[in-house]
């Protein structure tokens, strides 16, 4: 059995497939010439990221394929009901990644806070200069303690980013249209567990109510947040999106902060990649990462290794 992963797989993946009987095949293939690659190949399972499109033409016209696998959270680049009604099953790894993304929301929220992210921007240029002058700029901070965290979307990784939240002693309040309640259990480093039971609210209440808020939510046709939703928002909110590119509405984005409403923005992923808008790169009162939510030595083994076990299971 041969495996692509035109995207790359951890080495804990690689050694798990290989100690199966798995051929695996690291090879970065263009978009183009993945079908002919995939035929002569005669590969069963093509594994991907984010960077490779898994649509109709792959599905017709491979037939070795026998799995597709996404190593990560979001199929919005595989067709996926397509490919299970022609037979080939799709997996992914929808927990591995959780606690990474969970973590960088949090990088950006403190940065935010403290004004890291222009800071460093400015210390390199005049911090010998203008010491004193960039002390004063950003010496009104405030601490994430005891503030509100509002979280839209409270799947596996809204519920990681919460329990951050919780430890940090921040209260959380959550939207999801398709969970009520949500028993979160926090471990700790002494085995100690402490369970925290969050009702969710509506989508308008945990605008008008939260200091910080967090998206993690799908790709949808359409904005989860745009004008309307930025009016409801506190004066002075923050707002962070690691979840997907289109889900905020990045010209009332950059509007909202213009005009004051929102204190500033977080964003890992941007409607369009991989080149984000020259108005959001250069605003100060954003914090931008290029899309690396899941981009964690952790996370990445932990993707590999469920993928391998995925594969396995199904295969052998």
């Amino acid at each position: 059995m041969k495996v692509l992963a035109n995207d790359g797989i951890a080495a804990s993946g690689v050694k798990a497939l290989e100690k199966a009987g798995f051929e695996v095949d690291l090879t970065t293939v263009a978009q183009d010439q993945l079908v002919d690659y995939l035929n002569s190949n005669e590969i069963d399972v093509l594994l991907v990221r984010s960077a490779t499109k898994v649509r109709k033409d792959i599905i017709d016209n491979c037939n070795s394929l026998k799995i597709i696998g996404r190593g990560g959270v979001g199929m919005d680049n595989i067709d996926v009901e397509y490919a299970k009604q022609k037979g080939i099953d799709v997996i992914n790894t929808p927990a591995a990644s959780s606690h990474s993304v969970a973590e960088l929301v949090f990088a950006h929220l403190f940065g935010l806070a403290r004004f890291l992210h222009d800071a460093n921007r400015n210390m390199p240029l005049d911090g010998d200069s203008k010491f004193k002058q960039l002390k004063k700029t950003y010496a009104k901070g405030i601490e994430l303690r005891g503030k509100t965290l509002g979280i839209i979307g409270f799947g596996r990784i809204g519920q990681a980013t919460a329990k951050v939240a919780l430890g940090l002693g921040m209260k959380v309040i959550a939207f999801d249209p398709f969970l009520d309640a949500v028993n979160l259990e926090l471990d700790f480093f002494d085995h100690q567990t402490v369970f925290f039971n969050i009702n969710t609210i509506t989508k308008e209440e945990v605008l008008q109510q939260a200091d910080f808020i967090s998206l993690h939510v799908p790709a949808q046709n359409e904005y989860v947040i745009s004008t309307k939703e930025f009016e409801l928002m506190k004066d002075g909110a923050f707002i962070v999106n690691a979840a997907r590119g289109g889900v905020i509405d990045e010209v009332a984005l950059v509007k909202a902060i213009e005009n004051g409403k929102i204190a500033g923005a977080a964003l890992d992923v941007f409607e369009n990649e991989p080149t984000p808008e020259i108005q959001l790169l250069m605003n100060s009162s954003i914090s931008l990462t290029p899309h690396i939510g899941a981009a964690t030595s952790e996370a990445q083994d932990r993707i590999g290794t469920e993928l391998a076990q995925q594969i396995i299971e199904i295969l052998t």
